[in-house]
């Protein structure tokens, strides 16, 4: 049997800031050994669909679910069976068994051995559901599915799944629940040592679910000298101590969620919690004294929202030195809360804005309250550009405990910011998925796009 895992892109396009799958790497280590394997990465080359193989496996984010159900009819045009997984059809399995033979809801590893078991005997369920919450440890991802691909020089290492805050633009609570694990702090460190990487970023949603536990995973990072980075929640600032544990144990930067300048906004998103212990100039201290570099997320279009409101948030990036920040437009999912209210107050642009092909990336899906939709879309547009003028560039820049801290760190700061410019570039009002003509395929019900014969790649459609 030939098990084919496939990574879908947001486009049918190459990216610049493509980081290892870590997913398919667990679902690789729980395959048979008497199974063969591939796997494609569309972010990084083209899926050659005429490849023989006996099953596809997919993992589905919302924004990449148009491109994921084009690649899926190209290979179920071809007899291929596909089984999806992930976030979106958790929250939306209806949809995508219009799509695939098979999803998987919930987490996927402890179903997957029956699910290859099915495919080899041909009997695939069209469900297979992930009840409970079982503990990772034993998770050892098979990194070898990564071999010869040029992915970005930083290894991604999941210490715990699940997120002690309630967002309402967020999905992790509805996936999860109340649900927080962590792996045995010896299995974390024992598979950094053998990626024998030196640049590692954690992938927790919130490192910080369990900080005793946390503080004995940093004190075990010490005598690696690595550098690594994470997500984390403003709040751990008012620990000072804690964040100096950090920085010593190799942290060089963290991606914070500000979201908003405005205490109203933080209420309305249930994040007020940003602001329970300090003011964001005192929280942003500890951390850049700590030596830890700053990126930054923001967004807009909640209520108390106006249009002066994406200025006031590049300033205070640029103010503050973010080596990085992120000025998005509130892009309600399915899954979170933020998504329910929207379509009851029925204020969504799109009835499905992932499918529609009149969606484009980067642009308003909602109607907010303090602006027009067109005037969300400008302003984050118009915040990103600001922020990544050579002038910006250079004004961050000086940041001797942070950015300029050492020639590596500053080496960081200017490829990320370098690569960030020139993904916003190749992505802002982009339509998701292919935009190849589409043309209905009788065998199936589906569409398939199809490229003129001389063309080498294959690429494939789907109608919303």
């Amino acid at each position: 049997m030939k098990l084919t895992f496939v990574r879908p892109n947001l486009f049918d396009g190459r990216s610049f800031d493509a980081m290892h799958p870590l997913c398919f790497a667990i679902l690789k280590s729980l395959t048979p050994a008497d199974v063969t394997t591939a796997f494609y990465d569309e972010r990084l080359e083209y899926i050659p669909l005429d490849d023989p193989t006996d099953l596809v496996a997919m993992t589905v984010e919302t924004y990449t679910a148009r491109r994921a159900y084009q690649i899926a009819n190209g290979y179920r045009s071809r007899g291929v069976p596909v089984v999806i997984g992930g976030y979106h059809p958790t929250f939306l399995p209806d949809e995508a068994l219009q799509f695939a033979d098979s999803v998987v809801i919930g987490d996927a590893e402890g179903v997957w051995p029956q699910v290859v078991e099915d495919a080899r005997n041909g009997r695939l369920q069209r469900i297979y559901r992930q009840d409970d919450f079982p503990p990772l440890a034993g998770t050892r991802p098979d990194r070898r599915i990564f071999k010869g691909k040029r992915y970005a020089p930083c290894t991604l290492v999941q210490y715990g799944r699940g997120c002690k805050y309630n967002c309402n633009f967020c999905s992790i609570r509805a996936f999860y629940g109340t649900v927080l694990r962590q792996r045995p702090i010896g299995e974390v460190i024992d598979e950094i040592k053998r990626s024998r990487s030196r640049a590692i970023f954690l992938v927790d949603d919130n490192i910080f679910v369990d900080i005793p536990k946390a503080k004995e995973l940093f004190e075990a990072l010490i005598p690696l000298r690595i550098s690594w980075s994470c997500q984390v929640s403003i709040d751990i600032a008012h620990d000072s101590a804690l964040v100096q544990l950090m920085a010593r144990s190799g942290c060089i930067n963290a991606l914070i969620g500000f979201e908003s300048l405005n205490p109203k906004n933080l209420a309305q998103m249930r994040k007020a919690w940003n602001l329970k212990f300090s003011d964001y100039q005192t929280s942003i201290k500890v951390f850049q004294d700590a030596g830890i570099m700053i990126y930054g997320t923001f967004l807009f279009g909640y209520d108390h929202d106006t249009v002066d409101a994406f200025d006031e948030a590049v300033d205070f990036a640029i103010g503050n030195k973010f080596y990085l920040a992120n000025f998005n437009p509130l892009t309600p999912t399915p899954g979170a809360d933020l998504y329910r209210q929207m379509e009851d107050e029925k204020r969504l642009i799109f009835d499905r804005w992932w499918l529609d092909p009149n969606f484009r990336y980067g642009h308003a899906t909602f109607h907010p309250r303090g602006m027009t939709a067109d005037e969300l879309t400008a302003g984050c547009l118009r915040a990103r550009m600001r922020f990544n003028t050579y002038g910006s560039l250079l004004r961050r820049a000086w940041a001797p405990r942070t950015n300029l801290r050492s020639p590596f760190r500053f080496g960081v700061f200017l490829l990320s910011n370098l690569i960030s410019k020139r993904e916003i570039m190749s992505k802002q009002g982009r339509q998701l998925g292919s935009a190849a003509p589409l043309e209905q395929d009788a065998a199936c019900g589906l569409a398939l796009a199809r490229r003129p014969a001389t063309a080498k790649p294959q690429a494939v459609g789907v109608s919303p």
